[in-house]
């Protein structure tokens, strides 16, 4: 794999195009998440998401890295999966925790990534449902709704 500007640019609006896949997968897992925890969490729109891809790709440091995630995602294949297992939950784990954010989000992109794992089954290559997996993860966890980041953090010191 070759990773230009060309090939980020590329990655970005193959993210952006995938919002009618990834923004009913993050509202999925909102509700369920929102159920388990006893709180409501507001919906994503297909506009957030495409506001938050574009922040995301804004960040060239940011961006080259997800871009070249979702490309092995994009292509990632093992012969009858399982052996594959571990590498494609590895990369969609660490993709979604770069797409979440710093800590603490970024813990929380990773840990959601497995909830969302639980919730699609996209088929193709075997890194596919995990891209998809990683994509909600990590947008859900870094757009607003949660009512715990609403607000300044009871734990800020400020003199």
């Amino acid at each position: 794999m070759r990773v230009t500007p060309a090939m980020v640019r590329d990655e970005r609006d193959w993210v952006q195009n995938r919002a009618s896949v990834v923004v009913p997968l993050i509202n999925t897992v909102r509700e369920a998440l929102g159920e388990q925890f006893s709180v409501t969490v507001s919906p994503v729109t297909e506009d957030a998401y495409g506001e938050a891809v574009t922040a995301v790709f804004a960040d060239g440091d940011l961006a080259v890295n997800v871009a070249g995630l979702v490309a092995i995602l994009r292509d990632l294949d093992c012969e009858g999966d399982y052996p594959g297992f571990v590498v494609d939950e590895l990369l969609g784990r660490e993709l979604a925790a770069m797409i979440a954010g710093n800590q603490p989000l970024h813990l929380l992109g990773q840990a959601t990534f497995h909830y969302a794992d639980v919730h699609t089954h996209t088929a193709g290559v075997a890194g596919a449902d995990d891209l998809d997996a990683a994509l909600a993860a990590g947008f859900q966890t870094r757009l607003p709704g949660w009512p715990w980041t609403e607000g300044e953090s009871p734990f800020s010191v400020i003199d």
